[in-house]
This record gives C-alpha cells, structure tokens and sequence, in this order.
C-alpha cells in the first residue's frame, strides 16, 4: 500500500521494461535524463550524417558539342554507388555500382593524380577533344582540374575508366529502350552488347541482369536472343567475358 503522498511521484509517468517510472526525482524537480538521451541520440544521428557528407567522391564530366552525348557526367561514391546523367537539369538520373576493384582502381588512380590538385593539360597543339573535368570531394575539400589532351598516364587510365562507363550506361539505356518498345532489335543490342563486353567496355555487369533476365524468361523473344541472353548473365554473373 503506498503511503500517503507518495502516488503523486507517479502521476505522470512512463513505461520502461514493464515497470513504472517516476517523471520527477526524488526532490521533486524535473527529471533531465530524458531529454539529455534525446540529445544524445540527435548529435549522434548528426555525426553519422557528417561521416556521410564527408565521404570521398569523384565526379568527372566531359562536354564535346556535336558527339554522342554531347555531355556526360558520373559521380562516383567511395562505396561503389554513381549516378549518371546527360544533362546537368535531370531529375531522373541513372543510377548504378561498379564492382569492389574496379572503385578501388578509381580512387588510387585520383590518389596518384594528388586529387586532382595540379594540371594535367599537356599544352599540345592537337584537336579539340572536348573537356574533361575530374573533381575530388571530401567534406569541405574541393579540387578540380579541366583538360581537353593530357599525357598523364594516370589521368588517361582515369578518364578510360569514365568513358567505359559512359558506355556501359549507353548499353544500358539501348537495351531497356528494345526490351521494352522494339522486340525485333533485342537481339542487335545484345550482339554489341556481347561485343562491347569482350572488348572490356562494359564495368557495370549487374546493371543488366534485371533486362536480361527478363529477355530469359520471357517467350514472346527469339529464341536466339534467349540464348544469348543466357550466355551474357553467365558471363557478367562469372565476371568475365563469355563467347556466344
């Protein structure tokens, strides 16, 4: 039986492991360990969200009026997670992974360029090959630098690894488009598919496989198309190229 007085300990309480809980403290003054765990909890969300912000990335683009695209650009995320657009203003960019080494290749290739912090124009009299653009972002650290040739062997290897994929993403967006409105061109977009894939063109295997097994299952597609389907998600499965 509660002695007298003592009931308005609890009149205004919680729940916590199946017990009642005073609001007050013994003094009966205001209780500040609830809001000081709220606190706690919103600096640690916080600084879970600045690790995040701070994380490296690198962003590339390339503008050359009058190619195909006349403008690119991917971000890269240290995870392996990138975003691809072909305008500056799309609301609707692609998004992709690129497997473990090859991101891991990508940034120790910025990292011998020292993130981008000196110029890697070679000052050459060729043709214009549009611009190239690599930036590195980490936190509240900028570094970028603009190039149409360079002779870098590090910057070059970079920029390949870009256009791969460029062209993985064009790859892409050409097979969906069959797939979905234009059957009878399945097959010719998976014959240079396969193609560019041999070649070592293709960087982003599993971007393909949702298509592609949907091509597989599918009976309304040739027969031959299935198969070669089949082959290409064994081979982007297996991680290396497969002949037909």
């Amino acid at each position: 039986m509660l002695k007298k007085g003592a009931g308005s300990r609890f009149s205004r309480c919680n729940l916590s492991i199946g017990r009642l809980v005073p609001w007050g403290n013994r003094s009966g003054g205001p209780d500040f360990r609830t809001p000081f765990r709220i606190l706690v909890l919103a600096v640690s969300a916080a600084t879970v969200l600045a690790a995040a912000g701070d994380a490296p990335r690198i962003v590339y683009s390339k503008t050359f009026k009058g190619s195909m695209p006349p403008f690119v650009q991917i971000t890269l995320e240290r995870n392996g997670s990138g975003v691809y657009v072909e305008d500056p203003k799309d609301e609707h960019p692609v998004r992709f992974e690129l497997p473990a080494d090859a991101t891991a290749e990508i940034f120790a290739l910025a990292e011998k360029l020292q993130f981008f912090k000196r110029p890697l124009e070679a000052g050459l009299k060729v043709a214009y090959m549009g611009e190239k653009m690599f930036r590195w972002e980490a936190g509240s650290a900028r570094h970028e630098v603009k190039f149409n040739f360079t002779q870098d062997a590090d910057a070059r290897a970079l920029q390949d690894w870009f256009e791969r994929i460029t062209e993985s993403q064009i790859h892409a967006a050409r097979l969906e488009r069959t797939v979905r409105f234009d059957k009878l061109g399945v097959n010719q977009a998976l014959l240079e598919l396969q193609a560019a894939w041999e070649r070592g063109r293709i960087v982003t295997p599993s971007q393909f496989l949702p298509w592609l097994e949907r091509i597989i299952k599918n009976e309304t597609y040739m027969h031959m198309s299935r198969e070669r389907a089949t082959a290409l998600a064994e081979a982007f499965r297996a991680g290396r190229p497969k002949a037909n």
